[in-house]
This record gives C-alpha cells, sequence and structure tokens, in this order.
C-alpha cells in the first residue's frame, strides 16, 4: 500500500473510494497554478514552511495506475509518510487562468464536511493564488467530478470567496 495524501478534490468522499483520514501535512501549503493543459487553474501544494489539512488514505499498488490517470498532470512526490500529487514546474505555466467554481465547490464541500466552516476558511487562508480568480460555471459545469451543492453550502461558500474576483470567461 502507498499512503497517499489529498489536500484538494480528493478530500471530497464522494469523488474518490479510497477513503480516509483526517491528517495534515507539515512543509507543504497549496497553490493554484496554470498549466497548458487545460484552461483553467489546477490546485496543486509547494513546499513551503506551513501546515496544511488533508485525506491521508492507503492505496493498493494495482490502484496507482487509475489515480495517477486522474491525477494526470501530477507527479507523485515523496513527504515523511506517504506521497503527494504536485504539479511540477514543467507543467506550470505563467498566464491568467481562472479557478473553476464547480472544481472548487467539490473542493470546499469535502472541507466543510471533513473539517468544519474553520477548515474551509483554514482552506482558503492557507492557499495561494487566488489571483486567478474563478470562473463560475456552477450552472453548467465544467469540472467532470462536480457534485450539487445546497442552497446553505452555496451561501457560506460565496460568503467565504466574496473578496476574490470573478472573471468573465477562461482565457
Amino acid at each position: 500500500m502507498i499512503q497517499v495524501f489529498g489536500y484538494g478534490s480528493l478530500v471530497n468522499r464522494k469523488t474518490q473510494s479510497f477513503g480516509g483520514e483526517r491528517t495534515t501535512l507539515d512543509g507543504w501549503r497549496r497553490v493554484w497554478v496554470a498549466t497548458a493543459a487545460r484552461p483553467a487553474a489546477f490546485l496543486s501544494v509547494e513546499r513551503f514552511d506551513s501546515t496544511i489539512e488533508g485525506l491521508s488514505f492507503p492505496v493498493p499498488p494495482q490502484n496507482l495506475p487509475d489515480l495517477d490517470q486522474r491525477e494526470a498532470q501530477y507527479d507523485r512526490v515523496p513527504h515523511d509518510t506517504g506521497v503527494v500529487y504536485s504539479v511540477p514546474a514543467r507543467n506550470q505555466v505563467e498566464r491568467p487562468c481562472a479557478i473553476l467554481r464547480s472544481y472548487l465547490d467539490v473542493v470546499l464541500q469535502g472541507y466543510l464536511r471533513e473539517f468544519g466552516q474553520q477548515g474551509v476558511a483554514r482552506f482558503i487562508t492557507t492557499t495561494s493564488g487566488w489571483e486567478h480568480g474563478l470562473y463560475d460555471d456552477r450552472a453548467a459545469p465544467i469540472y467532470p467530478r462536480a457534485q450539487p451543492i445546497s442552497a446553505k453550502e452555496t451561501e457560506l461558500f460565496d460568503a467565504f470567496l466574496a473578496l476574490v474576483p470573478v472573471v468573465e470567461e477562461l482565457e
């Protein structure tokens, strides 16, 4: 088994079948990055003097190819207790690249269910790259693992993200 740390959509148990335990990862931070692979930003991690919350789950070796395919723009990077998927510098580009609201909703829904409202607040404050802005695709989700969110979740997420700029189109 390989122990994987999930820090984004993998925290939402509706998007994965591995389960997992709530935990933290020291020496890393989350960051929104642009790649040439798609017009929307990817959530990644980079080494940094901070601690982030997420889920740690065991993945049988025979299931790694499927997880690697899901995380195709990412490399598996070792850390103290397992691996974490991170978008390598070679895949990153410097350009405007909005964050899909449907993707972010999945991530925030996972954090809300696992860590409560304070977990959502910590996710937002410990993640960098918000200057990319949000592209509102809630009505017609582009993100392939989009999940329905309740009116209460919508209100909460929108309140937390009130200061993040909204963009009118993907680049």
